[in-house]
């Protein structure tokens, strides 16, 4: 039956993905005395049809099937000359069930994701400002309508944030030596709730990288090139925010720091008749000071986006002439606290192919995944999902 059921919610993305018509970009305008200015719209989704082994029934442990969306977004980008440009983005977010650990009603939500106002000096100075994606985490400059695998870690995002993926601040970027070296330095809100902290800080973050092939020159970074390009990029960064937290609430006592470094490194190349090899992995550290053995410790300090450490790993294969992608992707995560659980340890584990319709604008993603606790407490228990993707950028 569960078979079955699988196979139910593929067919009906499958003939969507096989039904769709060649998808065109979006619209773009040209203003301006000589044409200096640009603008454009672009609308982009996931539709997922998603299955868990649990999660649903009196006791949590009966078959979960849901159609959700995963993103939908509409951008607006802008554009002067070569040395202003401007990125608005707003989300919709589903009513999503299928949660990255639990089965819970998440509600829905319409809300800015992106504003930022983007000056270009020239490729070794530029000056973003707004609200924007944190550069610690190479994970998280990866584009989000670009991964290898379905979606980015669902354990890598930073503490005490606002959204575990963007920020407000202001941020500094180039690329040096020929771009093979890129540098950033940002200044960011980071947890931006001044009556829950001993004192109202700035986050601090810093992050480079070396590229010995081709540049990734970007702000953000591809997660495949698709075979393009010849890529060996090893990276890092660094962040902090002081007095973010107590780790004893009710006494309003005991000041928390926040302190987060990562490695990564990054490998595409393309083998002529043998197909295109990708090759990803980091690790995450997220320290703060041992809150969770507080007296009365911040409920933000602990859980899945509280202390933790850990790695990933990402391997891909891509055949030669065909638009058909392999993948997998391997993680361990330790948390200070999961779910009421003291150092609670995640492995988690997913393969699955993507078919390249019209390369990252149309494709077809499908991914099995298995996650495993290292203690089952408090009704946690270790669950397989199974999810199809369509994804469309217009």
């Amino acid at each position: 039956m569960k078979m079955q059921k699988i196979k139910l919610l593929s067919a009906v993305i499958i003939v969507l993905a096989v039904a769709a018509s060649p998808v065109a970009a979006g619209p773009t305008w040209e203003f301006g005395p000589n044409y200096e200015g640009l603008a454009k719209i672009e609308y982009k989704t996931q539709l997922w049809a998603a299955y868990r082994d649990s999660g649903s029934g009196t006791d949590s442990d009966d078959d979960t099937m849901e159609f959700n969306f995963r993103r939908n977004r509409l951008a607006l980008m802008g554009a002067w000359e070569d040395w202003l440009s401007l990125y608005v983005q707003a989300e919709y977010q589903d009513d999503r069930n299928i949660g990255p650990i639990t089965v819970s009603d998440g509600g829905e939500k319409f809300y800015l994701l992106d504003a930022v106002m983007r000056f270009r000096y020239n490729d070794s100075l530029n000056l973003w400002a707004g609200k924007f994606k944190h550069v610690l985490t190479r994970e998280n400059l990866e584009p989000c309508f670009g991964h290898l695998n379905l979606d980015r870690s669902y354990f890598i995002g930073t503490p005490l944030n606002d959204d575990g993926t963007r920020d407000k601040g202001v941020e500094v970027w180039g690329n040096l030596f020929e771009k093979r070296f890129q540098y950033r330095a940002a200044v960011t809100n980071g947890r931006n709730d001044s009556s829950s902290t001993p004192d109202s800080e700035f986050r601090y973050t810093v992050r480079g990288h070396l590229s010995l092939l081709d540049p990734e020159d970007h702000h953000g970074y591809d997660a495949t090139y698709l075979g393009e390009n010849k890529v060996l990029t090893i990276g890092g960064g660094y962040q902090f925010e002081d007095d973010v937290a107590f780790d004893n609430v009710t006494g309003q006592s005991g000041s928390v720091d926040y302190e987060g470094w990562t490695v990564d490194l990054f490998f595409e190349y393309p083998f002529e008749d043998i197909g295109t090899i990708t090759l990803s992995g980091a690790y995450t550290d997220y320290d703060l000071d041992d809150a969770y053995q507080g007296v009365d410790p911040d409920p933000e300090t602990i859980g899945r986006n509280g202390e933790k450490n850990g790695s990933y790993g990402k391997v891909g294969y891509m055949l030669p002439n065909m638009p058909l992608q392999f993948f997998g992707r391997m993680e361990n995560w330790s948390f200070a606290q999961l779910d009421g659980v003291t150092d609670q340890e995640i492995d988690w584990y997913a393969g699955g192919f993507n078919y390249y319709i019209r390369g990252q604008k149309l494709k077809l993603t499908m991914q099995y995944s298995s996650t495993e606790f290292d203690k089952e407490a408090n009704n946690v228990e270790d669950f397989d999902t199974f999810i199809t993707q369509l994804q469309l950028r217009f």
